[in-house]
């Protein structure tokens, strides 16, 4: 099996191997591309444009000439692969949407934390298609100064404030909390209130494996 992950961090290749080995999936099963430049140029636009959409979609079919399964790990990125399944036949999967369609899948009141601006209205659509076929009721945040923390290298600043956040959600009723972006995961190990959250290296790998198995 082999899994390409496109990225847009650095980081999340350490996420992503830590979250294959809680799932004993060899790390060696993963192949990983980072596309830096690609959320940069997203911010700098304020969302996703054409031409992003567009070098995005390029980049996850480069992968796909040597992978079983795609995963598109970047919330931002998310909506470029809606084009993608009709240009290849391997499966490419956002590793949010896995995520969403896991934490509504049994109803209740989900909320979704973002830590970057970009990712709100990506993320708020996908949540709210999956909530339609559960009832769950789903509120998206923004993880106010998280992603300043994050730009800045100041990792364990970064994380401490994500699971605060995660903290208050479930204060304020949440019956499951997703951390709707991958370099968040990190934060659900400090999180004081039960259940865990959800996190999307974990849903995506799950779902990558499921898909390379059909």
């Amino acid at each position: 099996m082999r899994i390409a992950c496109l990225h847009t961090a650095e980081s999340n290749i350490a996420v992503f191997d830590t979250a294959a080995q809680q799932l004993n999936l060899p790390t060696t099963s993963l192949h990983h591309e980072v596309r830096e430049d690609l959320l940069a140029a997203a911010e700098q636009a304020g969302g996703l444009t054409f031409e992003i959409e567009r070098q995005t979609r390029d980049a996850i079919l480069g992968l796909a000439r040597y992978a079983d399964v795609i995963l598109l790990t970047c919330s931002t990125l998310g909506p470029s692969i809606s084009a993608v399944s009709a240009i290849t036949t391997i499966p490419a999967i956002r590793v949010d949407s896995a995520l969403a369609e896991e934490a509504t899948r049994v109803g209740g009141k989900v909320i979704a934390l973002c830590a970057v601006e970009t990712t709100l209205r990506p993320t708020t659509l996908l949540f709210a298609d999956a909530a339609m076929r559960s009832g769950a009721d789903v509120e998206v945040r923004l993880v106010q100064g998280a992603w300043t923390l994050f730009k800045a290298g100041e990792q364990v600043a970064y994380l401490a404030a994500i699971a605060a956040a995660a903290d208050q959600a479930y204060k304020d009723g949440a019956s499951v909390v997703a951390l709707a972006q991958a370099s968040m995961a990190g934060a659900a190990e400090l999180v004081m209130r039960a259940p865990k959250p959800l996190t999307s290296p974990a849903t995506g790998l799950v779902s990558a494996m499921k898909a390379a198995l059909l």
